[in-house]
């Protein structure tokens, strides 16, 4: 270690403990949960001087700011929204701060909303944006200080005034236009005071006509509910077809309503549940122009854990007669399937996009009989995001991509010709040479484990300074994505890893549920599998080996930390979560107990506390160097767990690597200033550097 460790200030350790199934559970922390107590904000002052004296010791920080710069200054798009002659997209110049929603009529493009613009500061972000089915409007959402609670306002397109809001209480909240524009569904939660201690939650469904009060919002949907739900509304651009979603907190499983507004008023539709024989993760794809006896389609994991197309009609549809147009893959998981019925093609089409070994690919399909007709081609081993279409019938579709090196791009595919057309460019910086493997690694349980290894020459001719990442939770894939700090750290001579866990989307369904709950430990388990074949394989050695993760991926890092702490040398987390046993009384904590249980029950409870990071933690222990970086205005992952995390290994450890408790103010677990980005990845790379022996020359 390059470290000689600082004196910390002493933490007060309470005797605090609660019972829990006639279990004492220790909190000597407890107090940390209180940001406005004075010890707390003394302890937190000493922890802030504390990180600025240890970062002074580390080599080349500035080195590391400016190769994330670089890698960072490309021109970033989004897959365009057309609506009627115009055409919405954001887009952030190379540096840029935000990126700037535009709208492009008759091949000019000219900017509407620049969050820049509203307050230079860099702390306001554009948190989401839906023009209505005309061009004409546009509904836009945005937040100030990390804290993801927007304010929704309405733009006139042509004049670029705003002629409606703010509407408070919105998270990104869809925005379900009617035609003509004069009115919209949108999800807002209840008045705070209400439900005090629960301002977060308690979602329902509203109608909002544009210029009116928002107090006198009709409401639609989520009377009587369970106050985790989440809510997603949609209606066809006819405004015939209205749907509603409804998720449980995190859960993997979707409820539906579907009501025809051309038999019941906006005001009052009458919303029929769309039933199934079990629970399952379903969506509409309905086209404008659709009858009750048309075919609509659905996307469904319903007696197909890797998903599936079905198809049926809007008038048996809600009766669960369904039949499968696209059967379901034994190697491959669906991700998303767009619908093409433009008079112009020879037959109507599906555009179907799936994960295959942790990458993405595009088939086409004959929308009559669900047999394949085509691929998509890519421009390498990558992840497609979400597809993007018309919101009428037509032809065509677009989609970003991006890699490993490759910074994400927008392609358009036309059904008519077959042919992929890039719509926006790439980096406008050359990126490092990087060889990328997958490789499948056993677990302790036998289950095997795809994992990527990026490294400057493909083959580990030495061990050398590697970052082992992970996250294995909510069903959420880790796919090859644009990562600067990977490609900033395989530049200086680095190996940079990504692990696909159990928990994860990888394989599908089972694969979520393999590593959730009661499973989690499994998680674990196959991340200290991944640093076992890393070093076994001469990739990297216990002192040149490191550990990121963030949010999730930071509870992972604080267990492989906590359970295994002498096969790492530096561990770095962003966001994390650590106290599993209070991870129910902050942030959005209720809304994760379908993936890590609660410990209201007792089988939960026992699991919990076996992994719980901040429970885990020994004296006397050598504990590597750790960074615990948190954003203040976190409101999903309150920053307590990093405190308290904080203060309990700085009173335990032995050794004499640093516990460092990095704060950024005025950001969140959502989007941020570039700066900001660039300055947290520039503090992680330069600490891992410093204790993995890592030097910055090879970024000049």
């Amino acid at each position: 270690m390059h470290s000689v460790r600082s004196p910390y200030l002493v933490a007060e350790r309470l005797t605090w403990t609660e019972d829990h199934h006639g279990h004492r559970v220790a909190d000597p922390y407890r107090w940390l949960e209180d940001p406005d107590d004075e010890r707390t904000t003394a302890w937190m002052a000493a922890q802030e001087r504390l990180f600025v004296d240890e970062r002074a010791r580390w080599h080349g920080t500035d080195d590391w700011r400016a190769a994330l710069t670089d890698s960072f200054r490309t021109i970033m798009t989004s897959p365009p929204q057309p609506r009627g002659a115009r055409t919405f997209f954001t887009r952030r110049e190379a540096g840029a701060e935000h990126p700037t929603l535009l709208v492009s009529e008759g091949g000019v493009d000219r900017p509407l909303v620049n969050p820049m613009l509203s307050d230079p500061s860099g702390r306001t972000v554009l948190e989401a944006w839906h023009p209505s089915a005309e061009g004409d409007l546009l509904a836009f959402q945005l937040s100030t200080g990390g804290v993801e609670d927007s304010l929704l306002r309405t733009l006139d397109v042509t004049s670029g005034t705003v002629v409606d809001g703010p509407v408070d209480r919105v998270r990104r909240s869809p925005v379900a236009w009617l035609p003509t524009g004069k009115a919209y569904y949108y999800v807002r939660r209840l008045p705070p005071e209400l439900n005090p201690g629960e301002e977060r939650y308690h979602r329902r469904v509203y109608l909002h006509r544009v210029g009116s009060d928002p107090a006198e919002d009709v409401l639609i949907f989520g009377e009587g509910r369970h106050k985790t739900e989440f809510y997603w509304v949609t209606v066809t651009a006819d405004g015939r077809w209205l749907t509603v979603s409804a998720t449980r907190g995190t859960e993997r499983t979707t409820e539906l309503w579907l009501a025809d507004l051309h038999t019941s008023s906006a005001e009052r539709p009458d919303l029929v549940p769309v039933k199934t024989e079990a629970p399952a993760r379903t969506s509409f794809r309905i086209c404008p122009g659709t009858s009750p006896e048309d075919p609509i389609w659905l996307r469904t994991d319903l007696a197909a854990p890797r998903g599936r197309v079905a198809v049926t009609t809007a008038g048996a549809c809600t009766s669960g007669q369904w039949r499968t147009l696209i059967a379901e893959r034994p190697e491959a998981v669906l991700d998303d399937v767009a619908v093409l019925l433009g008079e112009e093609l020879e037959s109507p089409l599906a555009v179907v996009v799936w994960n295959r070994n942790s990458t993405s690919e595009i088939t086409v399909h004959d929308l009559t009989d669900g047999r394949q007709v085509a691929t998509v081609p890519l421009p390498g081993s990558g992840t497609v995001g979400r597809l993007v279409q018309r919101s009428e019938r037509d032809h065509e579709v677009w989609f970003s991509y991006s890699d490993f090196v490759t910074a994400p791009c927008v392609l358009r595919y036309d059904g008519r010709t077959g042919h992929v057309i890039p719509l926006s460019g790439r980096s406008s910086t050359e990126a490092p040479t990087v060889e990328t493997r997958q490789v499948t690694y056993t677990s302790h349980d036998g289950t095997s484990v795809r994992m990527f290894i990026l490294s400057p020459g493909g083959v580990p001719d030495r061990p050398r300074p590697t970052i082992l990442t992970g996250y294995g939770g909510f069903g959420i894939s880790m796919t090859p994505t644009y990562r600067p700090d990977a490609l900033a750290w395989i530049r200086a001579g680095g190996v940079w890893a990504v692990a696909c866990l159990r928990g994860g989307g990888e394989d599908g369904e089972q694969w979520h549920r393999a590593g959730m709950r009661l499973n989690k430990q499994k998680v674990f388990d196959d991340f200290d599998a991944a640093i076992d074949y890393l070093i076994a394989h001469g990739w990297t050695g216990p002192d040149q080996l490191g550990i990121v993760g963030e949010s999730n991926g930071g509870l992972l890092v604080g267990t492989a930390l906590t359970q295994h702490p002498g096969k790492i040398a530096a561990a770095v987390t962003i966001a994390a979560l650590f106290d599993m046993i209070g991870y129910e009384r902050s942030g959005m904590g209720p809304s994760w107990r379908a993936e890590y249980g609660s410990v209201d029950d007792p089988v939960d409870f026992r699991n919990l506390l076996a992994y719980s990071p901040y429970h885990r933690v020994r004296d006397s222990v050598a504990y590597p160097a750790v960074l615990l970086a948190v954003q203040a205005g976190d409101t999903r992952v309150d920053p307590c767990h990093s405190r308290k995390m904080c203060a309990a290994l700085q009173h335990a450890t032995s050794g004499t690597a640093p516990v460092l408790l990095r704060v950024e103010r005025d950001v969140g677990h959502g989007r941020a200033a570039l700066s900001r980005i660039v300055a947290v990845f520039a503090d992680k790379l330069a600490f891992l550097a410093h204790h993995l022996g890592l030097s910055p020359t090879g970024l000049r």
